[in-house]
């Protein structure tokens, strides 16, 4: 938005807004009987203590957890494929709805499942940074990693992100599922492959869409944030009704949004180690060669500073670095049934989007190759770094992803004749399509304009005599525009399902019906990822060459699921799943299950655990991924470091080389809990339990930590066996003898044994919750609720014979969060309705890894006004308080990128309408 615009919308917003924020701080000042207090997370032993008898308790209205009369409507709770009456089962299932995402700030839908206390593990999103996947978000529950989470909507699966987390793992992207069409989202956290297959081993996440409405809805929407950028706005249109035998609804959403800079932050305003704008360096005696920087003082807005020989800047990464990705999304949804009779109908839906994404996280650069000047007798390196004022603004210089996904499905149910039988048959495809367009990269060109043509050889060195004018001055954009160009890359994922579903009653048991539901599933995926094919033909300048990766792979399943009341007052539950998935020539098959129980002694009092087991198939990144090439960040090289190499001591990026490979197997999991349900009354609930996920056979590659400490100790011990033969084979460092920087790492082969299914992972914790729900009279009606869950334990082994890491207590080892606390509370007073939220972070690692962050909270508020019986204006704030994070102990961004966001105080101002 131009600075024009942003101050007209607050200038026009400002009367609204102020009357706003006084009802919003009448609701904030309410006496309340609420009193939130974390205690202080303790320390988790070696081996997991003994926990109480723990439950959860969905995040929704209170309710009665009492057997309910047989007349009350069945309903199907995420977790079983068999309709009940009861909302709690065996296993713990958290509920959001769509009217509580927007009473609680959640900006979407990912928002929504990120900020639960289940999702304790860190993930690299949309504005992490310079990652692999910087268009998608994606959710850790209980630290397992993403591609450990099985995400539905309406019960089906999606097409994976076509592009690898972390340039490893598949994974579900939630970003841009419109939060106008959501009915609700629930969460089972707990393995659920007897049920649903491949995927649920931390839990399953199934996002349910609206079906119906009468007459439509229009919400409109703008914000911005107190520090400045990110202005948005959105559009919503939803709506539907029944004509004669069909139900129809549409819902539409359309959100245009700013980036926040770097340098719209002041603590992230400036990079104090400075940035190299450019260089001449002399590599046999180590030193920079002036003139320095006479001429780019009108470069990075005449923030150039002469370092030693070096023109350095500290506004490069700020200039450069988006914090909030620019955004702009066209989702929508449509559905339909058309109902043959009382029992059968032809139904179908679709789920489409059209989104672009634009990030930036540092700009265009030029190194030479190490090289012979003709025209001093040295062996030279020349570097530059191009400025905002050289390329034509910031902006040309964001990479951008297109992305087009749509997600269908057909099908038709009835009843089995006159019996109580239902069954479903239902074809569901997914597709997702992501066109990348890299920055603007240097083309092989301007190696040329900076040095000129190769005149030979000389000691292994190409020779050149080069102009010092040229890289002692900017670049004009006529020049920027001849030697750079764009990289493109096109990827594609699919996904169909072909499925058979029924459930009924068997037979009936003295203390009631035995219930039973059955699956079959044919299903197909595949996936498809084809860099630019001039990255092979020396086009670009410095650029590794790419390869055409993807495959496919069928699946077959059964399925069968039983619920059977063993007296009035104990429920047991059994289901089990056979899996067959083929792949590259070869199958992988799996049979899980699972059993639970469900005892109520009293009407307001359940006890209930569950034991399930759960698989994971190969990736097909894993299987079919040709040789990809990335860095890891934040990484020192021992072996460098104790040989005095200039900066091998420091954490920097290591480059590391890996690749597919069939020969896998699919990952196994266990995971049980156990725990209590007490409701006193339906207005009141409370839940805690404890549960225990353990994964072995898990798919990894080498640690390429590991292998730099064990090159060390392979080296300076002289070992020659098999191990350390193998271990110094994936290390690619310099010749001891060369001239110039004799045994610097170059890469790491952590690919030399491709993905492995060696290693192991367990964790386990307790989950609490509760709700209420009280009327105030003349002061209105007030309900809020509580979630806390903590982890006890989280332990990692790469194999076998590798070290137990501990990566709950160890803050070298993991960023994931030791604990999590959300609390809400709602106001609902004639007119008015006002909701504050309230997430409580627990310590994290700092960036540094010499230590532990303190617990941080983020509060929200929101409040709505119904201006008449047809309309309401509402304000949202997150952040109330407007405070950020900060992290310096590892220096710039200075805030823990990834577990929180520097954007500070953020508001928007809506109005909806309501046409019947």
């Amino acid at each position: 938005m131009s600075g024009l615009n942003a101050m007209v919308l607050k200038k026009t917003t400002r009367i609204i807004r102020n009357k706003l924020y006084l009802s919003l701080a009448i609701s904030l000042l309410a006496p309340i009987p609420f009193y939130l207090h974390a205690a202080e997370e303790p320390v988790a032993a070696e081996e997991e203590p003994i926990a109480p008898a723990a439950a959860s308790a969905t995040d929704t209205a209170p309710r009665d957890t009492a057997i309910p009369d047989q007349n009350l409507n069945k309903i199907t709770v995420t977790g079983s494929r068999i309709p009940r009456a009861q909302a709690e089962g065996p296993s713990p299932v958290t509920v959001i709805t769509g009217e509580e995402m927007k009473a609680r700030g959640y900006r979407n839908v990912y928002d929504a499942i990120a900020t639960q206390t289940q999702n304790t593990g860190m993930t690299q999103g949309e504005d992490y940074g310079n990652t692999w996947q910087p268009a998608a978000n994606a959710l850790n529950l209980r630290g397992l990693g993403p591609n450990h989470t099985l995400v539905l909507v309406n019960g089906r699966r999606l097409a994976d992100y076509p592009n690898a987390y972390g340039g490893s793992v598949n994974f579900t992207n939630i970003a841009n599922i419109p939060s106008v069409i959501i009915d609700r989202i629930e969460i089972l956290s707990s393995g659920a492959s007897a049920i649903y297959g491949s995927d649920a081993i931390a839990g399953v996440v199934n996002i349910i869409l609206k079906d119906k409405a009468q007459g439509v809805d229009v919400n409109v929407r703008g914000g911005t944030t107190e520090r400045g950028g990110g202005d948005n706005y959105q559009l919503q249109l939803s709506g539907g009704g029944t004509w004669d035998r069909f139900d129809g609804f549409f819902g539409l959403e359309a959100t245009k949004r700013d980036p926040i800079w770097g340098s719209q932050r002041d603590f992230m305003n400036s990079y104090p180690e400075g940035s190299t704008v450019g260089y001449r360096r002399n590599l046999e005696t180590s030193a920079y060669i002036s003139p320095g920087c006479q001429g780019y003082g009108g470069l990075f807005g005449g923030n150039v500073t002469n370092r030693n020989g070096r023109c350095t800047t500290d506004q490069y990464y700020n200039n450069y670095w988006t914090v909030q990705s620019k955004k702009e999304n066209y989702d929508g949804y449509l559905s339909g049934a058309y109902h043959l009779s009382d029992t059968a109908k032809v139904f179908a839906n679709l789920l489409f989007g059209f989104d672009k994404t634009q990030t930036n996280t540092r700009g265009p650069s030029f190194t030479s190759p190490d090289f012979y000047n003709a025209n001093t007798g040295n062996i030279e390196r020349w570097a530059r770094i191009f400025s905002p004022e050289e390329i034509g603004g910031r902006e040309r210089n964001n990479s951008e992803w297109r992305e087009t996904t749509w997600t269908g499905t057909l099908g038709f149910s009835d009843k089995i004749g006159s019996s109580d039988w239902n069954y479903e048959v239902a074809y569901t495809r997914s597709q997702y399509t992501s066109d990348r367009s890299t920055r603007y990269t240097p083309l092989s060109g301007i190696k040329d304009f900076y040095l000129g043509p190769q005149l030979g050889e000389q000691n292994g060195y190409p020779v050149y005599a080069p102009d010092t004018s040229r890289l002692d001055r900017p670049l004009t954009r006529e020049e920027w525009a001849r030697y750079s160009g764009v990289l493109t890359q096109k990827s594609k994922s699919e996904s169909q399902t072909y499925s058979f579903t029924t459930n009924g009653e068997l037979f009936n048991l003295p203390a009631g019906p035995v219930g039973f539901a059955s699956v079959a599933e044919y299903g197909k995926q595949s996936y498809s990822v084809r860099p630019d094919r001039r990255l092979n033909d020396g086009t670009f300048y410095n650029t590794t060459p790419g390869s055409v990766s993807g495959g496919d792979r069928d699946r077959y399943a059964l399925g069968a699921e039983l619920s059977i009341p063993l007296t009035d007052t104990l429920l047991a539950s059994t289901a089990g799943r056979w899996d067959q998935y083929k792949f590259s020539g070869r199958s992988e098959q799996d049979f899980t299950y699972n059993t639970g129980l469900e005892w109520r002694p009293v009407k307001s009092l359940l006890f209930r655990g569950n034991y399930s087991t759960s698989f994971r198939a190969p990736d097909l990144n894993y299987i079919y991924q040709a040789d990809s090439n990335g860095y890891f960040a934040g990484q020192k090289d021992y072996y460098g470091c104790a040989q005095g190499i200039e900066g091998a001591c420091d954490p920097n990026a290591v480059n590391y080389t890996q690749s597919g490979t069939s020969d896998l197997e699919s990952e196994h999991g266990t995971s049980w809990s156990y725990g209590v349900v007490w409701s006193p009354s339906s207005n009141v609930d409370f839940s805690a339990d404890f549960w225990r996920v353990q994964i072995k056979d898990l798919l990894t590659t080498v640690d390429a930590n590991r292998l730099l400490q064990e090159e060390y100790q392979c080296r300076i011990s002289g070992n020659t066996g098999s191990h350390c033969q193998e271990v110094l084979s994936r290390i690619i460092r310099n010749p001891a003898t060369s001239a110039v920087d004799p045994n610097k790492l170059q890469r790491v082969r952590i690919n030399a044994i491709n993905a492995i299914n060696a290693a192991s992972e367990r964790t386990s914790g307790l989950d609490f919750k509760a709700n209420a729900r009280w009327d105030a009279n003349q002061w209105g009606d007030f309900s809020s609720s509580i979630g806390y869950s903590l982890v006890l334990s989280h332990f990692y082994k790469e194999s076998d014979d590798a070290p137990t890491l501990d990566l709950r207590n160890d803050y070298t080892q993991s960023a994931n969060w030791r604990s999590k606390i959300n609390a809400s509370l709602t106001w609902n007073i004639n007119d008015f309705i006002s909701t504050v939220f309230v997430n409580r972070y627990g310590s994290v690692a700092n960036a540094a890894g010499t230590g532990r962050l303190t617990p941080w909270a983020v509060v929200n508020a929101s409040v709505r006004y119904k201006t008449t019986p047809q309309s309401s204006v509402g304000l949202t704030v997150n952040n109330v308080l407007d405070k950020v994070k900060k992290d310096d102990s590892a220096g710039w961004p200075n805030y823990p990128t990834g577990n929180y966001d520097p954007y500070g105080r953020q508001w928007w101002l809506d109005f909806s309408y309501h046409f019947k």
